[in-house]
């Protein structure tokens, strides 16, 4: 499958930084599911930093440090596999499994530190919804496609944002933190159901003009198909 970026921030921060893999003291021997498993750790503490956010000076901070350290893992994990010849399908489950749970905790987090979970709720719809809707359309086309404002943008805003709400309390006190991160958070929502929506109408035109023939085939039912044949062995026996 084809994976094409058309995201805005990647020539400029993934690619560059994959050039500097060889740099890093990661043994050849590490498995790049244990890289997958550290930014999974970084993204956890990121959400619990945004949590805080609100309430304390250090979580914006940790917040900022758990999505940038999510990110580093995410760009060197598969690169990482190719370079030492560990690909494997399983890595690569966990890799997309994850990617979205990651974005989860910092919903989450970000809607704890408002105190809005309605909030929280209507974004880790937009992003499933964002997240399925990309994954069977690249089964469908066979390119796995990122958007202009994709993970890149996103993760990068995050780490800005979380980084503002650390400082807002040192440089003003005309300005709420929870009010900034309600103000970021509801700019953030709407741009994902904007796109969200315009991503789908896009999907569907395109799918359309595939010259692949579209799927006709019907549910193969395992359980009917082993209690017929159950049956007729049984009819045999009888028999």
């Amino acid at each position: 499958m084809a994976r094409v970026s058309h995201s805005l921030l990647d020539p400029y921060v993934t690619v560059p930084l994959k050039r500097h893999y060889h740099r890093l003291p990661i043994p050849r021997s590490f498995p790049p599911e244990g890289l997958i498993a550290l930014g999974h750790l970084s993204a956890i503490l990121g959400g619990i930093g945004f949590a805080f956010s609100t309430t304390t000076w250090w979580g914006g901070l940790l917040a900022a440090g758990g999505v940038a350290g999510n990110h580093l893992a995410d760009i060197f994990d598969g690169t990482h596999a190719r370079e030492t010849g560990q690909c494997r399908h399983g890595g690569e489950l966990l890799d997309h499994f994850t990617d979205p749970l990651s974005f989860s905790y910092w919903i989450a987090g970000l809607s704890l530190g408002m105190g809005q979970p309605e909030l929280g709720i209507a974004g880790v719809i937009v992003l499933y919804a964002t997240a399925v809707l990309t994954n069977i359309k690249a089964k469908l086309t066979g390119e796995f496609a990122l958007a202009t404002f994709g993970p890149t943008e996103f993760k990068s805003l995050l780490v800005m944002w979380g980084v503002a709400l650390a400082a807002t309390p040192l440089l003003t006190a005309a300005l709420p933190v929870a009010t900034l991160a309600l103000w970021g958070y509801l700019a953030l929502l709407s741009v994902g159901i904007v796109q969200l929506v315009c991503g789908l109408i896009r999907g569907v035109r395109e799918v359309n003009r595939l010259a692949v023939a579209p799927d006709t085939e019907e549910w193969i039912t395992v359980r009917d198909e082993a209690a017929s044949g159950e049956a007729a062995a049984s009819t045999r026996r009888c028999a």
